[in-house]
């Protein structure tokens, strides 16, 4: 073959380019070769894999458990209810305050009853020729003289009770009272303890109340002073009451009861403060003036009360209740401390009953049998009482003795009441088991004369006798070594209750009050031997009553 020379070269400089392009070629991939990681291998792939399998499989767990532990949740928010801090509740305007667990309960409560009387009787003359004599007002003595008072009763108005306290209960079956009261007997108090005590209740159906209380010893004495019909209670109940028992009495009292039965004893003390304490008064000896229901004690009365209620019969809207109780007073109070020879004269140990009528606006006191000296004392009585829808009727008889230490002679003094109430717009009385006394009615259709109900209408009345007199003899005559010319004292009463609300009463009460005494002492008395220094007087009287 023959080439030219161009053509020769021109395959001679293609074949240099190629030789050159293809050595450039494999520097290059040599020099990628060493720098570029090693390719994997089928192996390290199939460990990548898992692993991101294994992660994505956490995940979904992690998510799952996410998901559940809210819904968890959830549903304990909405099956628990939140835990309340307590509770305050209101019964008949009473507030209660409860833990939120209920163990504790605490239960305000008051009372507030404002008196405005007025007195019809006689003009008073002097003591010359006027012989009545008004026993001792509040701050008098108690002994059985009073020769300056020949007036006229005091017209008025009186805070005859101003009650504030707590009751409830506490944890392990006890339950608790503290009340206070401002109210007075003629005269407002300064504010004392009326009730203090703890119960203990875990012994069904048995409750032990230790403090200061009226122990029960009656029907009308067991009745709430907010819902008795008339403005006080009897004058027989109130002064045997308090021979070991009363307001404010110091006592340790064991009682049970039923739907229908109660029982009770009690071993009681002296009272606590001046309330309600001026019907039977431990006074000083003659060397040491006292006021009435302060005195001081060198040491405190020991009595002993119970009673026993049961109602035989319980149907309907008919009630049938039977009742008796006692007390004796084993220790009277020594108010004279030890004599110049160690020991204490018989003259420290008395008893005194008296009584105010049945109205406190006037707290003069108008039978008395002064100081008694005496060895102990005991009291009976017997009660009755029967409901029938809107009408009800309660009688009771108090019997008191008194044995003395200076003579041998036992006084004994005797009195009773009848009641009946009737509800002019049909409510009935609550029976309270746990008193064994007939409380207040439900007033379910209260004040609202748009709505046409004006509350509950009750009219009431009532006859009373006291008589402490003992051996009193005959008009004119001396008074026997043995006689008490304490006085017997009768009282007709009638009443018209009204309750617009619950929680607010209005009493309008009048009264004949009449008061058969003899002088017993023409010099002590300044009259003549034997003279009659009763009297007979009306009152009228209205109360505005807030309690709950």
């Amino acid at each position: 073959m023959n080439l030219n020379l161009p053509t020769v070269r021109l395959a001679h400089a293609a074949l240099i380019a190629a030789l050159l392009s293809s050595a450039a070629t494999a520097a290059f991939a040599q020099d990628v070769v060493r720098t570029a990681p090693p390719a994997p291998t089928a192996s390290a792939d199939a460990k990548l894999d898992a692993l991101e399998a294994e992660v994505a499989a956490l995940r979904a767990q992690l998510a799952d458990l996410k998901a559940s532990t809210v819904a968890e949740i959830k549903d304990v928010r909405d099956s628990t209810p939140p835990k309340p801090a307590g509770s305050v509740s209101f019964n008949n305007g009473a507030p209660t305050f409860s833990s939120a667990d209920g163990s504790y309960t605490a239960t305000l409560h008051g009372v507030l009853q404002l008196d405005a009387a007025a007195y019809s009787q006689s003009s008073a003359g002097t003591t010359t020729t006027d012989l009545r004599r008004d026993g001792p007002a509040l701050g008098a003595s108690a002994t059985n003289t009073d020769a300056a008072h020949a007036r006229n009763l005091k017209d008025g108005d009186l805070f005859r009770r101003a009650r504030i306290g707590l009751d409830g209960t506490a944890p392990g079956s006890f339950e608790y009272r503290f009340l206070f009261d401002f109210g007075g007997t003629g005269v407002e108090n300064a504010g004392q303890l009326y009730e203090g005590w703890v119960q203990y209740s875990g012994i069904k159906p048995l409750h032990i109340r230790v403090g200061a209380f009226a122990p029960s010893l009656g029907l009308a004495d067991a009745n709430s002073t907010s819902y008795m019909p008339f403005l006080d209670r009897p004058s027989p109940v109130d002064i045997s009451r308090n021979l070991a028992g009363g307001d404010s009495r110091t006592a340790v009292q064991v009682f049970g009861y039923g739907n229908n039965w109660f029982a009770s004893a009690a071993v009681t003390g002296r009272t606590v403060g001046a309330i309600n304490t001026n019907n039977v008064i431990p006074v000083t000896s003659t060397t040491t003036s006292i006021t009435v229901g302060t005195a001081q004690s060198y040491s405190d009365q020991l009595g002993f009360t119970g009673r026993l209620a049961y109602d035989p019969i319980v149907s309907g809207d008919l009630r049938v209740h039977l009742g008796a109780h006692g007390s004796y007073v084993d220790r009277p109070a020594d108010t004279a401390g030890p004599g110049t020879n160690s020991f204490t004269p018989i003259s420290a140990y008395v008893i005194s009953l008296n009584g105010t009528p049945e109205l406190r606006v006037d707290g003069a006191k108008l039978i008395n049998t002064g100081n008694i000296d005496a060895k102990n004392a005991s009291e009976v009585g017997a009660e009755f009482a029967v409901q029938k829808g809107p009408f009800f009727l309660a009688s009771e008889y108090e019997h008191v003795a008194i044995q003395r230490s200076d003579i041998h002679s036992t006084p004994e003094f005797g009195g009773y009441y009848v009641e009946g109430a009737w509800f002019l717009t049909g409510e009935t009385k609550r029976y309270n088991t746990g008193t064994a006394a007939f409380d207040g009615p439900t007033v379910t259709h209260v004040f609202n004369p748009r709505a046409g109900t004006y509350g509950a209408l009750e009219l009431a009345l009532r006859w009373s006798d006291m008589n402490l007199n003992y051996h009193p003899g005959a008009a004119g005559a001396a008074p026997a070594a043995d006689a008490i010319r304490g006085g017997e004292q009768s009282i007709f009463s009638a009443g018209l209750n009204w309750y617009p609300t619950q929680l607010v009463r209005f009493m309008l009460d009048y009264q004949h009050v009449r008061i058969d005494r003899l002088s017993p002492s023409a010099t002590a008395y300044a009259t003549p031997t034997g003279a009659q220094i009763g009297q007979s007087y009306n009152a009228v009287a209205l109360r505005s009553q807030v309690a709950f």
